[in-house]
């Protein structure tokens, strides 16, 4: 008895804290669902008192919402490729290869976490635009090429926890350091992978504060520079507003939701706290 009323009250609780968590995500949708007075009618009702769907399509005119909308596609689609393939070839060296100095990078690679990204802002801005790639997609793209320091840390916590003995068969059967890496390191990891996929993902497509240095050019907004241009130059109309978030939330939402196993398994077995 007593056995059952604590998973009543566990069961309870977790209800009432996903009600909490969920409750800005539904108010924003029920929200893309009212007139623009009924939102600020008092007393406010959680419930539209007359259901409209003219929201969408408006906030689709106000804005060429499907030019924004590639573009960031286009963003986060490079930089996801661009980490699946550099993060898993860093973290393998400095967990599995023995090299002089493994241990010093790693550490350094760390120690770039605790770096403010305010502090890098102007460096990385005076070196591309001496370049000449402001007002292209390339330092938005580039830095993915050369992994983020939180994946490689995540990866690298991964490999560490696999045995060396199935690497040293590997290497017995003759298998190059790049083969023992693509054939038996590679597809043990593929939950950790699905885990930084989900950041970069999540990472690439809803980044403002990038964009908006790099960017200046509005046909090469992205969603999230789109949205605040919207509530800067026009008068807001908040349910409109809301209705093209939930559009723009909607990709996180879905991607999160497919892979959300290997996302919590990935994060279980890193041996690292979301």
């Amino acid at each position: 008895m007593k056995k059952r009323l604590g998973s009543i009250l566990f069961f309870a609780m977790v209800a009432v804290l996903a009600l909490i968590f969920i409750s800005p995500f539904m108010v924003m949708v029920l929200t893309s669902f009212k007139t623009n007075s009924d939102a600020f009618t008092i007393p406010v009702k959680v419930f539209p008192r007359q259901w409209v769907t003219d929201n969408y399509p408006a906030a689709f005119a106000a804005i060429p919402y499907f030019r924004y909308m590639g573009n960031t596609v286009f963003i986060t689609a490079i930089s996801l490729v661009g980490q699946l393939l550099v993060t898993p070839l860093i973290a393998y060296s400095l967990a599995k290869i023995k090299w002089k100095g493994a241990d010093i990078i790693s550490g350094l690679v760390m120690a770039t976490m605790m770096i403010p990204i305010t502090v890098t802002m102007v460096p990385m801005y005076k070196i591309y635009s001496r370049l000449g790639l402001t007002s292209t997609y390339i330092p938005l793209i580039l830095p993915a090429f050369f992994g983020k320091a939180y994946y490689i840390v995540i990866v690298r916590q991964f490999f560490a926890g696999i045995p060396n003995s199935l690497i040293e068969a590997g290497e017995i059967d003759g298998a190059t350091e790049f083969q023992r890496y693509y054939k038996i390191a590679l597809p043990l990891c593929k939950p950790v992978l699905t885990t930084i996929g989900i950041f970069a993902f999540l990472d690439a497509w809803s980044d403002y504060l990038y964009p908006l240095i790099f960017i200046t050019k509005p046909s090469m907004y992205t969603l999230s520079l789109g949205l605040q241009q919207y509530m800067s130059e026009y008068s807001i109309d908040w349910s409109r507003l809301m209705a093209a978030a939930v559009v723009f939330v909607l990709p996180v939402i879905v991607c999160f939701a497919v892979f959300q196993r290997n996302f919590v398994e990935g994060i279980a077995t890193s041996g690292l706290k979301a």
